[in-house]
């Protein structure tokens, strides 16, 4: 018969902390990320061909607009809304105060070069679509550090026109 001591912890399953870490990761290179550097006309020209609109919502059900120029991040996209995968369906990246033609009647928008996908990411950086713009003028500190948004609740719905 085994002897149970009052120091004995229960036994507990260990949790899987590897997603944890690997958004953390990505939260953190998103905040150290320089803004690029300005680009030659004939670059810049490219990635304005290149750019695809999308509109995502949120739990609140309000829209927004973000706007991709990376390939590879246009075709994840299509494939969400698609239904090809449903891998890393929720949007994160850092935004701009201002706001931006395609992403109206909001304040703010997210920085394109910043734009990826997560399928988990720390309570830090959630915040709905309206909650940001009700509290635009925290977001950079406390709220939104380094003014890299997750919403936990987002997805992508449909791919827009552009501008």
């Amino acid at each position: 018969m085994a002897v149970e001591t009052a120091h004995q912890a229960p036994e507990m399953p260990m949790r899987r902390i590897t997603p944890k870490i690997a958004a953390l990761a990505a939260i953190t290179m998103l905040a150290l990320a320089t803004p690029a550097q300005a680009q030659p006309a004939d670059t810049a020209h490219h990635a304005a061909d290149t750019a695809a609109y999308f509109e995502f919502t949120d739990i609140t059900q309000e829209k927004a607009v973000l706007k991709l120029t990376d390939p590879a991040k246009i075709q994840h996209a299509r494939d969400l809304i698609s239904g090809a995968t449903t891998d890393e369906p929720h949007v994160i990246g850092r935004i701009i105060k201002r706001p931006a033609p395609y992403n109206r009647p909001w304040s703010y928008h997210y920085n394109p070069d910043t734009i990826d996908f997560f399928d988990q990411a720390f309570e830090v950086c959630d915040a709905t679509v309206p909650y940001v713009e009700e509290h635009l003028d925290e977001a950079g500190g406390a709220f939104l550090p380094g003014l890299i948004w997750c919403p936990w609740t987002s997805r992508l719905v449909r791919e827009v026109p552009a501008p």
